[in-house]
């Protein structure tokens, strides 16, 4: 009843052995022994190599083939930050992750303003207006919306700050999220100060080791910055330190080191 292959390999489950006048395989089992027993001989029949058959006609069709760039687009000369700079920048930025971590509990605890309604994790145009703001998001001026100093700010139209008291009520499930909502945004828009400070905030409260999707969306983060970095005109440009920093601290401090500017 034992084929050689059957011999060769460890028994995972104890079977006890049947003669041949006590066990038919072609009955239904009557016990456990006798099923397990029946799927030893079903997987000895089964052979060891198996060559699938293709028909060489449908590979010859044409196929598509996205490929995406797993670098950043290097810098025009002069766009690039320095060594030194970038080291100052990660160390700020690890400053602020530790503060981040040790004051959670206590900003967790602190009640929200009546006017902070934050959206629910699957709104993702609620998210992109509650971050940046009504004005950014409808492409509208913020020049008529700063009001008097009775009157304040109204952040509806542009956009809460990433607040500890906001930021640290976010899990790392709702962080990927919203970041992933910023992302898509921004390769589809213009870059702003809005999206700058929410994209800096999101990336200190997110947890290491990464996660896969986290791992990817950063990556996503800074080609797009370089992307855009590529496409300024002069090195004035009030974006670059911004695009600069993000590629920065994905690179160095997230060690994704071969997105990092080369001195």
């Amino acid at each position: 009843m034992k084929s050689d292959a059957e011999d060769l390999m460890p028994r995972l489950l104890p079977v006890e052995d049947y003669d041949v006048e006590d066990f038919d395989p072609s009955i239904p089992p009557r016990n456990p022994q006798e099923y397990l027993r029946q799927v030893q001989l079903e997987a000895a029949k089964c052979p060891d190599v198996v060559v699938a058959q293709i028909d060489p006609k449908k590979l010859q069709k044409r196929q598509t083939v996205n490929v995406s760039l797993s670098t950043c687009q290097p810098a025009p000369d002069g766009y690039s930050p320095s060594l030194k700079w970038q080291q100052i920048q990660v160390a700020n930025f690890s400053a602020v992750r530790q503060s981040v971590v040790k004051h959670r509990a206590h900003w967790q605890a602190q009640a929200l303003d009546e006017n902070v309604m934050m959206p629910k994790v699957e709104d993702d145009e609620g998210w992109k207006k509650f971050c940046l703001g009504e004005n950014v998001y409808f492409r509208r001026s913020a020049i008529q919306d700063v009001t008097n100093e009775e009157m304040g700010i109204d952040y509806v139209k542009v956009g809460f700050p990433p607040l500890l008291s906001i930021v640290s009520r976010l899990n790392q499930s709702v962080i990927t999220q919203v970041l992933e909502y910023l992302i898509t945004w921004f390769e589809e828009e213009e870059f702003s100060p809005e999206l700058g400070r929410w994209m800096y905030a999101l990336l200190a409260c997110i947890e290491k080791p990464l996660l896969p999707e986290v791992h990817s969306l950063i990556r996503q983060l800074a080609r797009h910055c370089a992307a855009v970095r590529a496409r300024l005109e002069n090195k004035d440009d009030e974006r670059l330190s911004a695009l600069n920093l993000l590629i920065c601290l994905v690179a160095r401090y997230f060690e994704q080191n071969d997105l990092a500017d080369k001195e």
